[in-house]
């Protein structure tokens, strides 16, 4: 699926992946919303406690909405911080636009750029596959070795505390 390769005009393509995103993330949204409202004690409940999920609240709780936004320039952060704004029910007034700012970022870039990085792939792999898969695990080892050497673990965010909601009341008392 390189959207790239469509045989439709730019502003389709990006419209497309635009509607394919705004309804990933936004599913991502109420998936969340789902968790904190009793599918908590299902299988679902487990994200909750990911390393994954920490990271996305701790973006969330650090930043707010813009936190949404920028996550779409990221890979796997993106998901949590968007899981993390349902479970914290992140107002839609703040939501909505984040997401939809983001969404648009995502689009532009993965219907220009965004998949470049495949084409380059495939076009090596074409030319030299075990240069390829050499290129891959120097990839891998590297992406390794910075995770290990990263130290600490993210602020341990409880799952009472990252379920709380947020109201505009508690926003207003933070601001003052």
């Amino acid at each position: 699926m390189d959207p790239t390769t469509w045989k439709a005009p730019f502003a389709v393509v990006v419209g497309a992946l635009f509607v394919i995103v705004m309804l990933r993330a936004n599913a991502t949204y109420w998936v969340g919303r789902a968790i904190l409202a009793g599918a908590g004690r299902s299988r679902w409940s487990r994200l909750l406690d990911s390393r994954a999920y920490a990271v996305g609240s701790t973006w969330l709780n650090r930043w707010g909405a813009p936190a949404v936004a920028l996550s779409f320039l990221t890979v796997g952060v993106q998901t949590m911080v968007n899981l993390s704004a349902g479970v914290t029910r992140m107002p839609m007034r703040r939501y909505l636009p984040s997401v939809a700012v983001g969404s648009v970022i995502w689009a532009f870039m993965y219907g220009t750029v965004g998949f470049a990085g495949f084409i380059a792939v495939k076009r090596l792999w074409a030319i030299h596959p075990a240069l390829t898969i050499g290129a891959g695990v120097v990839l891998v080892a590297v992406v390794a070795a910075v995770l290990t050497r990263r130290g600490a673990e993210p602020p341990a965010i409880g799952t009472a505390a990252a379920a709380a909601p947020a109201s505009d009341a508690d926003e207003a008392a933070q601001a003052a």
